[in-house]
């Protein structure tokens, strides 16, 4: 949930600043930006792709 936020707001203020608020390492936000998707996030994605796709064919 952090990183995520520091990554949502790294545009808008720096890295350093952001990890430092959220009290979080600057290594640690670079590692889950390397860190790929998890089975579980990889998953959800394709549900939510086919889920979009009905919803689209279906005309909402």
């Amino acid at each position: 949930m952090r990183f995520r936020f520091v990554e949502a707001h790294r545009k808008s203020f720096s890295i350093t600043r952001l990890c430092q608020l959220m009290e979080v390492s600057t290594r640690g936000f670079r590692a889950f930006c390397k860190r790929p998707a998890s089975q579980r996030q990889r998953t959800d994605m394709i549900v939510l792709a086919h889920i979009k796709e009905q919803s689209r064919l279906s005309l909402g």
